[in-house]
């Protein structure tokens, strides 16, 4: 299959966690569901060509749903979750329309990504090198052992804490997972797939607030934040 231009968004939105009463990509923020300003910050985005949207098979009509009341411009495809993120992150890219130059792998419960630091990541995605947002730590980060004793302080200025979404070449990205999974290695941070490979990621300064929604509290800061953007 011939390679194209643009990029396609795989927006992973499969996990099943309900510490908050429902799975967070569809708890509400300002009356629609977290998983809605997901994808309109995607559709937005000009760098951006198609989107794939990857759900459990049970939640996939209220996604489809969601989908409708977004009003989307771009073409959306859907893709059942797997069993570990990663292998949800390779069922979107099969399902992908085409062959995409670059692949954009965002969490669905991040949903205050903007649509200039989506273009911005994408942008930075040069071939060889892959892209993620990131955003430099605050804290002084220690290392310990087992009993929690430190072993070392790494130097703060080398330290980020690294977001979504992660941008790749989409043909070598694809290639890589398939090597992953056959050889039954499992990732949780997209880029680690391609640092395994021996290919570079730049890191592209993102923003503090592209949280991703965890804890009852990331529900109330996502919420004001929003607010605040619509004065």
């Amino acid at each position: 299959m011939a390679e194209q231009n643009g990029c396609c968004a795989v927006i992973v939105a499969a996990g099943n966690s309900t510490r908050m009463g429902r799975p967070k990509q569809f708890l509400p923020l300002l009356g629609k569901p977290a998983l809605w300003w997901t994808l309109r910050a995607f559709d937005r985005a000009a760098r951006v060509s198609s989107l794939v949207l990857v759900v459990r098979e049970e939640d996939r009509p209220q996604a489809e749903a969601l989908a409708r009341r977004a009003s989307l411009s771009k073409p959306l495809a859907f893709a059942p979750g797997g069993a570990e993120r990663q292998l949800s992150v390779r069922s979107g890219l099969l399902a992908a329309p085409g062959m995409p130059a670059l692949a954009a792998v965002h969490d669905g419960a991040r949903p205050l990504v903007t649509p200039q630091e989506i273009d911005a990541v994408v942008a930075a995605a040069e071939p060889p090198a892959g892209a993620a947002l990131a955003v430099r730590v605050k804290d002084t980060i220690k290392v310990a052992d087992a009993r929690g004793l430190v072993l070392s302080t790494p130097a703060r200025d080398t330290l980020w804490a690294v977001q979504t979404p992660q941008v790749f070449p989409f043909r070598r990205y694809l290639e890589e997972m398939e090597r992953a999974v056959a050889a039954g290695r499992l990732y949780t941070d997209d880029c680690q797939l391609w640092e395994h490979a021996g290919l570079p990621v730049r890191l592209c300064e993102g923003s503090y607030e592209n949280l991703k929604l965890t804890t009852r509290d990331d529900i109330l800061t996502a919420e004001a934040i929003l607010r605040k953007r619509e004065e």
